[in-house]
């Protein structure tokens, strides 16, 4: 047969259930700029899904001074393939590879009292694998502090999971996690196998 253009509006199996193949083992498959791949239904293979963020919590979350405490991420932004909880604030992405997971907190103290050390860490499988530690604030001038941490994981698309956990230790007064939409921000992207 010649090489030449197909020119087709939908291509489907001829019993209507089973798997299409482009190409063979060798070839490149080429797309040309400007074309977009579009999913209705489940997960295509170059997509960065699984994906979530959330962009908040809820109310206001004081902590216990001196503590590590999960942050209660609970304002979901999106969350492609449902693999976020809310009510665990946990992330156990569906599909294994490596994943991008990044957050962003601003918290601090009552007004007046000092911070004297704070941390932000991401945990996989209720272990620390991610922290950030900050310089303390010891200035009365300022009640809250932020910060930003990113990563990569290795996720085995089963039980592997992710959750958000805070240190702040205050000299005195209620250290405290503070709400409002994008004050906060966890969240994590698939990028590869």
């Amino acid at each position: 047969m010649a090489d030449g253009t197909l020119k087709v509006g939908t291509i489907t199996t001829s019993s209507g259930s089973g798997t299409i193949t482009l190409g063979q083992s060798g070839e490149t498959i080429s797309v040309p700029s400007g074309a977009t791949f579009s999913a209705t239904a489940g997960t295509m293979s170059g997509q960065n899904y699984p994906a979530f963020l959330s962009n908040g919590v809820s109310s206001t979350q004081n902590l216990s001074d001196g503590v590590i405490t999960k942050v209660s991420m609970d304002d979901e932004v999106f969350d492609t393939d449902s693999c976020y909880d809310t009510g665990t604030y946990r992330f156990t992405p569906n599909v294994a590879g490596k994943y991008f997971c990044y957050a962003f907190l601003r918290f601090g103290r009552t007004i007046g009292n000092s911070t004297t050390g704070a941390q932000i860490m991401i945990y996989k499988n209720g272990v620390s694998s991610a922290q950030i530690e900050l310089y303390p604030n010891t200035s009365s001038n300022f009640n809250l502090i932020g910060s930003h941490i990113s990563t990569v994981f290795e996720m085995n698309g089963t039980s592997d999971y992710l959750e958000l956990y805070v240190y702040n230790d205050v000299s005195s007064g209620t250290p405290k996690i503070d709400t409002g939409s994008n004050l906060n921000h966890f969240g994590a992207y698939r990028i590869g196998a």
